[in-house]
């Protein structure tokens, strides 16, 4: 399946110069959807996997059903302030600024065999966040896998000692 065709560019969102890849008429289609957490569930199970771990927002669609269908932990990465018990945070570098994301305190644990689930690799400043938290609870981190890589944003080699996939790459 194509599933570029259900991906849309949107022009100066969110702001001007940036092309936006709009996901929504990809998840308005049942098949294309299905499609795509099957793709997913395939990685997840060949990584043997029993956690999935997934940022906001736009991961949690993709990652929740790939965890119910692989029968996977599903652990959430949020924004500070999102989580409601203690959390373990992690600083990292945004374009401009520093960027704060956290996961609740025993969500992971030591030895469990990870997968992220994530919509977009853009740059990677989130994604390196992440492969953080993961090692810092000294999971294993089995693969990455993105439904659309931006290649043209990031070093090719930015995740070349984790086995990654990505569905698209643009």
């Amino acid at each position: 399946m194509d599933l570029k065709k259900y991906i849309y560019d949107v022009h100066n969102f969110p702001i001007e110069g940036v092309t936006f890849k709009d996901i929504t008429p990809l998840l308005n289609d049942a098949q294309a959807f299905k499609y795509t957490v099957d793709q997913m569930v395939e990685y997840v199970k060949e990584k043997k996997a029993n956690v999935i771990v997934a940022p906001e927002a736009r991961g949690f669609l993709f990652a929740s059903a790939v965890a119910y269908a692989a029968n996977c932990r599903f652990v959430l990465v949020r924004k500070p302030g999102k989580l409601p018990r203690e959390v373990k945070d992690v600083e990292y570098e945004l374009e401009y600024g520093k960027g704060h994301i956290q996961i609740h305190v025993g969500d992971l644990k030591e030895n469990d065999n990870v997968v992220i689930v994530d919509d977009v690799l853009a740059t990677g400043g989130t994604m390196k966040a992440i492969v953080d938290l993961v090692q810092q609870e000294k999971a294993n981190l089995n693969g990455i896998i993105f439904l659309a890589d931006l290649s043209f944003l990031h070093d090719s080699e930015l995740f070349k000692e984790f086995d990654s996939k990505s569905l698209l790459t643009y």
